[in-house]
């Protein structure tokens, strides 16, 4: 017969104290911030949300919202009051006001000496070929003769310029064919770096997770299909991709991560080339849109190893659930009404998982994804890019 609760508690000198599960500060309160406070609710996590407004994604969802600036010192360390770490939907807050917070003994994961890596595509260039990883051939360019003098150092036109701050989704990168194109860049107010422009197969993305006390989990290596400068659609694992090159991809994404100090989850996105090398294109050091099929397709998702790791928790087994895994993003159209697609969708698919954001619907926005699994790669992939398709209206049937 088991021993009564009164009996036991007054055995071991009282009640046992009320456990406080931690809280987590999120700056940002994009879908990434959403989607990591879904993976903390089985936990039982508290979060903590500094969104810049109250109609953001996670805003929505999240019940302990502060409204402000980011970029404002005194409202992050307000912010931080309370929180038992601080992470982040983006990589934009400054590096300054991050190491204040450190200063004042916030937990802030990534800390500050790692992210500037991810906010400064020139810091992070030195920094990669200082340590021995791969990358395009590159260097600061101060005006549009440089470029020139570039191209005539890595095999001339066409190279590509990116602002060393600020760019994403394709915005702050272009594809110069000519030094007379080479203006708009440098208009920016911000350096520019010129980049070899790379003779590419595909693209892949390395996805990893680190904690503060080095333990580290990898996803198997992804194809990641761009269009227009966005991501379209992400295969889990990427088709074709020869075991020893994964492999080679997978470790150089632990060791950027332990020499960068990366605490929470990196992607590390690569170019494979024709000759079947990997160059490291970006890092990102947040959960990455080339990890969301792991939400479905893995036994621990991106966003809850993100959550761990912040936390010092054991990561979780990042292993496949199912043989291949599709992601494809929705992108906004000329087709708001979204919810009236659902019963197709659904009906036509009943293991399709849809992921929505709550924003408005604009052409061209990244407003949800779609994943789909199972044993045959070409019938997911039908799967999802239906379901995306439809969603945003180019597909009727």
């Amino acid at each position: 017969m088991s021993e009564p609760t009164e009996v036991r508690a007054r055995r071991l000198g009282g009640y046992p104290r009320r456990v406080t599960f931690p809280v987590v500060g999120m700056v940002g309160g994009g879908q990434l911030a959403r989607m990591t406070h879904e993976a903390g609710i089985p936990l039982g996590l508290k979060f903590k949300l500094l969104s810049d407004t109250p109609q953001d994604s996670a805003a929505q969802v999240v019940s302990d919202v502060v409204v402000g600036d980011y970029r404002d010192l005194d409202t992050l360390v307000e912010f931080a009051r309370g929180c038992d770490v601080i992470t982040f939907d983006h990589e934009h807050v400054p590096i300054e006001h991050l190491r204040a917070l450190e200063a004042d003994g916030v937990a802030v994961r990534p800390g500050p000496d790692a992210l500037v890596h991810a906010q400064d595509k020139g810091v992070m260039r030195a920094r990669l070929t200082e340590i021995g990883v791969p990358c395009p051939r590159h260097r600061i360019v101060a005006d549009p003769a440089d470029v020139t003098a570039f191209a005539e150092e890595t095999g001339g036109f066409p190279v590509i310029l990116k602002t060393v701050r600020g760019g994403y989704d394709g915005k702050g990168v272009w594809l110069v064919r000519a030094e007379q194109d080479a203006e708009a860049p440098f208009k920016a107010g911000v350096p520019v770096l010129a980049e070899e422009k790379v003779d590419f197969r595909r693209e892949l993305a390395a996805n990893i997770v680190r904690s503060p006390h080095g333990q580290a989990v990898a996803y198997p290596v992804v194809e990641s299909q761009q269009v227009d400068g966005v991501c379209d659609t992400v295969i889990a694992p990427a088709p074709d991709l020869d075991a020893e090159l994964a492999g080679q991809a997978q470790e150089l994404a632990l060791r950027i991560a332990k020499e960068l100090g990366v605490v929470g989850h990196l992607a590390v996105e690569l170019f494979e080339t024709a000759d079947g090398r990997i160059l490291v294109n970006e890092l990102a050091m947040r959960p990455h849109n080339s990890g969301h099929w792991t939400q479905d397709g893995a036994i621990t998702s991106q966003f809850a190893n993100h959550v761990r790791a912040v936390l010092d928790l054991p990561l979780g087994d990042p292993r496949p659930r199912a043989p291949w895994t599709v992601m494809c993003n929705v992108l906004g159209g000329d087709y708001p009404d979204m919810y009236a697609a659902y019963l197709h969708c659904m009906a036509r698919d009943p293991q399709l998982k849809i992921h929505m954001y709550g924003k408005d619907v604009k052409p061209g926005r990244k407003v949800g994804h779609v994943n789909t699994y199972g044993d045959d790669l070409a019938d997911a992939l039908e799967r999802a890019r239906h379901a995306a398709g439809y969603l945003r209206g180019t597909i009727s049937e």
